[in-house]
């Protein structure tokens, strides 16, 4: 397998963005990443797709029903080249026809906080959870995390100029979200974005371009583990990146405390192999096989449940029971144990 790091979720002017698509990919390149999805808010903008230096840019959609207040229930929808923003006022109607077209869906910052400081900061929060047949969710989303550290006035300021000293992870709530999915039978695929949007901020005289499209390409990313290197056919590419993402075969990186490129996370039992997002039977007894690239807090969890903790590079489990295992690595970085490495789970049948 041959990982590339991706950026999903991002915003040009075509909706609410600062940068356009050549631009966007350059700040990419800069921040070492391999593929970039723009999803501007109810709009498939037509033609910027392929290569831009090194960098893959694909086209997707973040699609929303205008006419909902307060707002909620954003849809990701990626490997669909065409507009479906006319099915926004319908939920499950929207995840079914992206699915006929071969789309994959994913539920945008699920779980949010609002910010007090104005009214623009509200929660956009995923409320119709009866919806069936979506890919995945978004787990950790940067900017939806950062709304939520702007509890004062004060706390903003101090966020605004360092924004690494209040970013700490996923929301519990959100995995605890995502378990009680798998717990359920669902499979659902776990994603980390930056929200791109290289907006300016005001705050009283304070003007401020925050996170510019680099700075957040450096932060929190998907990992995806494809099939075989990307070869510059953007199709071929594109068909690459999307059967990884279909699958679960990747993790959530927050690249800012410490590069997660080569972490991994498998299981064996007989002699059969399963990496993240793959279901295996069991043969006996389960090895579950966790590598870091740096030394973490490494945390294997069952159903929801810590099994297995090592502080270190590695970690190895054995065991005979079924069930859901993914893993969690936290590290410190300024000062704090914060999130760090987010595997999508190995199904042990």
């Amino acid at each position: 397998m041959v990982e590339i790091v991706a950026n999903m979720h991002i915003h040009t002017p075509y909706s609410d963005g600062e940068l356009y698509h050549r631009d966007i990919a350059d700040a990419a390149s800069a921040a070492g990443l391999d593929v970039i999805i723009v999803t501007d808010h109810n709009v498939w903008v037509c033609g910027p797709a392929g290569y831009h230096g090194g960098v893959l840019v694909l086209i997707g959609e973040e699609v929303h029903d205008c006419q909902r207040d307060p707002q909620r229930s954003h849809l990701l929808i990626y490997n669909v080249a065409e507009e479906l923003s006319p099915f926004a006022d319908n939920p499950q109607e929207l995840i079914n026809h992206a699915r006929r077209r071969g789309g994959l869906t994913f539920l945008a910052h699920p779980v949010e906080y609002r910010s007090p400081l104005h009214p623009d900061l509200e929660a956009i929060v995923w409320d119709d959870w009866r919806v069936k047949h979506f890919t995945g969710i978004e787990l950790w989303n940067y900017m939806s995390e950062f709304k939520a550290r702007l509890w004062s006035a004060p706390a903003a300021v101090f966020a605004a100029f360092f924004p690494s000293w209040v970013i700490r992870g996923p929301f519990k709530a959100a995995l605890r979200k995502w378990d009680e999915l798998l717990i359920a039978g669902e499979r659902v695929v776990a994603i980390g974005n930056a929200d791109a949007h290289g907006a300016t901020y005001r705050l009283g005289p304070l003007r401020r371009v925050l996170f510019p499209y680099r700075h957040l390409f450096q932060c929190v990313n998907t990992h995806l583990l494809i099939d075989r290197p990307l070869t510059r056919d953007v199709k071929t590419d594109q068909d690459l990146v999307y059967s990884a993402l279909r699958a679960g075969h990747c993790f959530v990186g927050y690249d800012r405390a410490g590069s997660t490129r080569a972490f991994r996370f498998t299981a064996r039992s007989g002699a059969a192999l399963a990496i993240m997002g793959d279901e295996i039977a069991r043969r006996g007894a389960t090895r579950l096989e966790v590598v870091c690239p740096d030394a973490g807090d490494i945390r294997l969890l069952r159903n929801g449940v810590v099994v297995a903790q090592n502080n270190g590079h590695t970690l190895e489990h054995l065991t005979v029971d079924p069930g859901v295992y993914r893993v969690e690595v936290y590290r410190t970085f300024r000062l704090l144990k914060r999130g760090w490495i987010f595997s999508n789970p190995i199904y042990v049948r």
